[in-house]
């Protein structure tokens, strides 16, 4: 089969790759679509140890069942593979599974013709539902499951939280447009990229902000933080911004350097939540909310052949596209 394969720092190579074969309990999928996350762009910029080259990355996917009882389906992948016995699997905390594997890190990814997946982790879709639009199912159920522990640690409902958005990547992106779904009016996003400033305006109609060239945001503002980069400048800059008894949802892993205001965080009882990625429930909701329409047109997605797969990285690492998702097409 033919596979854009991650082969050393800001290297993609189009090649051909053995074509994976199912075992017991897994299924061939033949892939339709597969989006580019921020995760690959950080292995791709040699910084996650954990994405050792030459691999096939790639986790965001769509695809039709090729072999087993569900041959002939069209799925949306859940990429994160769990023991499903251990405590956190069996209290619902999947996504915490001292065994759990993503696919496109240890195991072979998405950017390619096919991948093997256990049957579980399969979630089938209708077949009339774009498989573009669906594959955004992975960094939606990202968002949702942000939102969701936000939501249970706050004395009010999210639509009345003042609320900051720091990235307008695909999980930042679509974070500030189910709060906007959910009510929230009062939103702004920050963003260094102007094109993708542009977007948030145009797509989700919330307030933007220029890191680099604005004015630096006021100190305790908001109610609500949501850390979509995860580096040392915004985590500085969030617990700047974040109010007394204020939220801040940390997502993003961009690096681990930098310190963490644990002053403010104590005397002002700012509640800190980590995220990591999601749970099966998460996913299959992301699923329903992209078939139903809940994120919008969706037309704010750019599509590349997985054959320009690393222009795609180039531009993306350049800040080439005003789109915050690009999506692969085999």
């Amino acid at each position: 089969m033919k596979a854009l394969v991650y082969t050393n720092t800001k290297e993609v190579i189009y090649r051909d790759e053995p074509d994976p074969v199912p075992g017991p309990g897994e299924a061939l999928v033949k892939i339709e679509a597969s989006g580019i996350c921020g995760s690959d762009m950080h292995a791709y910029h040699g910084k996650d140890a954990r994405r050792v080259p030459p691999l096939i990355l790639g986790h965001e996917v769509v695809g039709i069942v090729m072999s087993g009882s569900r041959q002939g389906t069209r799925v949306v992948i859940n990429p994160l593979i769990t023991c499903g016995s251990c405590a956190c699997c069996d209290t619902g905390h999947s996504n915490l599974c001292a065994q759990r594997e993503l696919i496109g890190m240890r195991l072979a990814g998405a950017y390619a013709e096919y991948v093997v997946l256990p049957e579980k982790n399969l979630i089938e879709i209708p077949k009339s539902l774009d498989p573009v639009h669906a594959s955004l199912a992975e960094p939606t159920a990202t968002a949702l499951h942000a939102l969701n522990l936000a939501r249970m640690k706050s004395h009010r409902p999210l639509a009345e939280l003042r609320t900051l958005v720091i990235g307008g990547g695909a999980v930042g992106f679509i974070s500030a447009l189910l709060l906007h779904g959910y009510g929230c009016r009062d939103l702004v996003v920050a963003e260094t990229n102007g094109p993708r400033r542009e977007s948030l305006i145009q797509y989700v109609g919330c307030q933007v902000y220029d890191p680099i060239n604005d004015a630096p945001l006021g100190p305790d503002d908001f109610d609500l933080v949501i850390d979509a980069v995860g580096g040392a400048v915004t985590r500085k800059s969030g617990m700047a911004a974040v109010k007394p008894g204020g939220i801040y949802v940390h997502i993003g892993l961009m690096d681990s350097a930098g310190d963490l205001d644990i002053r403010k965080l104590t005397l002002f009882e700012v509640t800190l939540i980590g995220v990591y990625c999601y749970t099966a429930a998460d996913m299959r909701a992301a699923a329903k909310a992209i078939e139903q329409g809940l994120l919008g047109d969706l037309s704010w997605i750019e599509t590349r052949p997985l054959s320009q797969g690393a222009q795609a990285f180039d531009d993306l690492d350049n800040g080439r596209t005003p789109s915050p998702k690009i999506v692969l097409i085999p």
